[in-house]
């Protein structure tokens, strides 16, 4: 198994720990650290389908979530390992909409949607490169 998790079942899995420092007072996960576990799963899976954030800055593009809505289902608890499940939902023009899912064996914990787009070094919508639409296609 990879530090980057691996591609499975049309989409991508990563296995996180949560540690004291992603919990609140109560000793459960803080609702912002959800989305860190999200952004995790999401880099790895772009990483495994040969696309680098890197790479993407020095061609002058980069991603953004544009929108994500979410839903916040359970709660995590210090040294559980929760599986964050990403996959491609749909790809066109310079959006990628993505579904993940942050799961505690088969109980899902959190959900969300998030919509990527590509944009360059100012700012500005830009269409999805060829060969990250075939390397996403892949995953």
């Amino acid at each position: 198994m990879s530090l980057s998790g691996h591609l499975k079942d049309g989409g991508h899995h990563l296995d996180v720990r949560v540690y004291f420092e992603d919990t609140d007072f109560s000793g459960i996960v803080y609702h912002a650290n959800y989305l860190k576990f999200c952004e995790r799963g999401r880099s790895d899976m772009l990483r495994l389908a040969g696309i680098h954030h890197t790479d993407l800055a020095d061609d002058d593009m980069h991603f953004v979530v544009r929108r994500m809505e979410c839903d916040f289902r359970a709660s995590a608890r210090i040294d559980d390992v929760v599986r964050v499940e990403t996959c491609l939902k749909r790809a066109s023009g310079a959006k990628l909409v993505l579904v993940q899912a942050v799961k505690l064996a088969d109980q899902v914990l959190f959900e969300a949607e998030v919509t990527l787009a590509v944009v360059n070094i100012a700012g500005r919508p830009q269409r999805i490169p060829p060969a990250i639409m075939r390397a996403m296609s892949q995953v």
